[in-house]
């Protein structure tokens, strides 16, 4: 009974630093102006990298039976890759722009 009582406590406690985490991400975004977005792509290439080896560690020391930590791992593993690829697009496009034509 108290394994699976830490169970819960511990995924609860996964949870809610996710749910936070996602607040606190939309709330800091959100509060951005339009304009300043292309040039902090790259602190977000940054950000999103720490996050990216952060969820593989996660996944990494999941006991065998804990789903939620491998699934919100994986998840965060594939979210933080695609926003550094498409960072990376958008910076190169943004950084087209100023080359001169010839």
């Amino acid at each position: 009974m108290e394994t699976a009582l830490n169970w819960i406590t511990l995924n609860q406690q996964m949870i809610y630093i996710v749910v936070l985490s996602v607040f606190l991400g939309i709330e800091v975004i959100g509060r951005v102006p339009s304009v300043l977005h292309t040039p902090l792509m790259s602190g977000a290439n940054a950000i999103h990298g720490v996050v990216i080896i952060g969820a593989i560690i996660v996944i990494g020391k999941a006991e065998a039976g804990n789903y939620i930590a491998i699934i919100l791992g994986f998840m965060a593993v594939i979210l933080g890759t695609l926003n550094v690829v498409g960072g990376f697009v958008v910076t190169d496009r943004m950084l087209e722009m100023f080359k001169k034509k010839k």
